[in-house]
């Protein structure tokens, strides 16, 4: 069973409009199915009543559990390395690092349980995320990662290990999705709201850009 993420390749041609729709709605029904049970405790049955679909028509997209899982994998990953993806040599370092801060937080707050199925698997082992790391993959991490070298060679940054900065982007963006709970017993809430996630994603651009020895743009 093979394992793609379109950000990491230029191949793949889009699936038809309905399929898309179809598929879009069938992983998000699995994401709350995942996300609650995990892959073992998780019934492709429960997921084709909660999206409205005969077992056999979810069979048609998804021939079985851990291809769904996968798919759900894959479209959290994409919407990260998509994004990712964005960053360019020629960018100001402060700005682009800014939106990309911005947007890896919104994903946290409108997609939590995608990225805690995602650092489930990974803790876990990671044994169905074993394609995901491949050379193509390897690939388009140092193509992100000569980014920030060209930034420092440029003189647009202090020299910091951009493995290391990558790796913190990921993993304080991420945090707020997959520690939420952690988050809300310290702030002594019941959920974390868009203006936490804004403050919190405030935070981030201040103390990440003044360690790449950046300053952020001032707020208007």
């Amino acid at each position: 069973m093979t394992f793609e993420v379109p950000a990491h390749s230029s191949n793949g041609k889009p699936a038809g409009r309905i399929r898309q729709k179809n598929e879009e709605a069938i992983i998000k029904a699995a994401e709350e199915e995942f996300a609650r049970h995990g892959f073992k405790g998780t019934s492709m049955n429960t997921i084709a009543q909660n999206v409205g679909l005969p077992k056999a028509n979810l069979h048609y997209y998804f021939s079985n559990k851990l291809g769904l899982y996968l798919a759900v994998l894959s479209n959290i990953l994409e919407l990260w390395d998509s994004t990712f993806n964005t960053l360019t040599v020629d960018d100001d370092p402060a700005e682009a690092l800014e939106r990309y801060i911005r947007a890896k937080m919104e994903f946290s707050r409108r997609q939590p349980k995608a990225s805690r199925i995602f650092a489930m698997e990974v803790i876990s082992g990671g044994d169905c995320l074993s394609q995901y790391f491949n050379q193509n993959y390897l690939d388009w991490f140092r193509g992100r990662a000569a980014v920030f070298e060209g930034w420092i060679a440029a003189g647009k940054m202090d020299p910091v290990d951009p493995i290391h900065l990558i790796f913190l982007l990921w993993s304080s963006t991420q945090h707020y999705a997959d520690f939420a709970s952690q988050i809300c017993r310290v702030k002594q809430c019941s959920r974390l709201t868009k203006q936490d996630f804004e403050q919190a994603a405030d935070q981030l651009v201040q103390i990440i850009l003044k360690g790449c020895g950046l300053k952020p743009a001032a707020k208007a």
